[in-house]
């Protein structure tokens, strides 16, 4: 399933908040693990545009020596690690090594070298994360409680189910995971009212429309659910709410569930290849606050490209 795990690094502490996920990943699916750190002018230590030739070579080989310890460290335990340096910008080589090295997963720290923000993630994830069109795992930095390389463990993992096949292809993973850790296992299914905008209030035979509407679906939400479960490892908990907004509802449950570890599939029900993610999927992307995981249901020749993608790569070509 996770045959190739690439694990982006800078040399910061923050960067490496990924690392016990990694080992964690790794260990349950016997995946080969590659360390990438990518020098770039990008680097906020590199402040000017003139750099000299033996400052690079400084930095070329600070980074292989760097990137070279943390192999070590994972070999120490018996995991299957390599490391690769290169030279240009972190997103776009980050990007080009995943699709031409047949990565399954890229792990990312939310923030990295250039700090902790006010913002979820850094522009650098957020760039890998809606270009890279392969599963990623991102780890938020400011939340990261162990730097103990074996020391991590799951308790609740959550995975969110709209009715869809494609958010089902989320299910084995998390079932993998919460095996290997004996961790609780959740599965939602959040029935969002429906929206009826009005410039006035509702009418009594509207709110019953509305009302009765809910209750349909709420029925067959519990039909599925029940049957979703069925065919479940032993101990999965199914859990159904009735919301206005399913993102929302969604951080309500990892909030009062603890839960750390989220997956879910990239798109759900509504699913359109025109984009990498749906709307649930890049909410938790950017707001989210437990680990997550999400598991690309779509090739990445699927999916469309935007016009800025189209029109930058025209641009190159002349």
């Amino acid at each position: 399933m996770l045959n190739h795990i690439l694990v982006p690094l800078d040399g910061s502490p923050l960067a490496e908040c990924t690392l016990p996920h990694v080992v964690a990943l790794a260990r349950v699916f016997d995946a080969q693990i590659t360390l990438l750190q990518v020098v770039s002018r990008e680097d906020p230590d590199l402040v000017t545009d003139a750099v000299s030739p033996l400052d690079w070579q400084i930095r070329r080989a600070e980074a292989k020596a760097y990137i070279q310890d943390v192999v070590n460290r994972l070999e120490k335990l018996e995991l299957d690690a390599e490391g690769v340096v290169l030279e240009g910008q972190a997103a776009k080589d980050i990007i080009e090594f995943a699709h031409n090295n047949d990565v399954d997963l890229i792990v990312l720290s939310s923030h990295g070298r250039s700090g902790l923000s006010e913002w979820g993630i850094s522009s650098i994830v957020q760039k890998v994360a809606l270009r890279a069109y392969v599963p990623i795992y991102i780890v938020r930095a400011y939340a990261a409680d162990s730097e103990d390389l074996e020391g991590l463990t799951y308790r609740q993992i959550l995975v969110p189910l709209d009715g869809s096949q494609r958010a089902e292809c989320a299910i084995s993973a998390a079932e993998e995971l919460s095996r290997a850790f004996d961790a609780g296992l959740l599965l939602a299914h959040v029935v969002r009212r429906p929206e009826v905008p009005r410039r006035a209030p509702l009418s009594d035979k509207e709110r019953d429309l509305v009302e009765r509407l809910i209750e349909v679906n709420l029925d067959k939400a519990n039909q599925y659910m029940a049957d979703v479960k069925a065919h479940s490892i032993e101990g999965t908990e199914v859990m159904v709410r009735v919301a206005d907004s399913s993102a929302l509802e969604l951080h309500r449950i990892v909030e009062e569930r603890n839960v750390d570890l989220m997956v879910l599939s990239a798109h759900g029900y509504s699913g359109e290849p025109r984009w990498p993610y749906g709307s649930i999927s890049l909410n938790l992307i950017f707001y989210g606050t437990s680990a997550l995981l999400i598991v690309q249901d779509i090739a990445p020749g699927e999916i469309e490209p935007s016009q800025a993608e189209l029109a930058s790569k025209e641009k190159r070509g002349h």
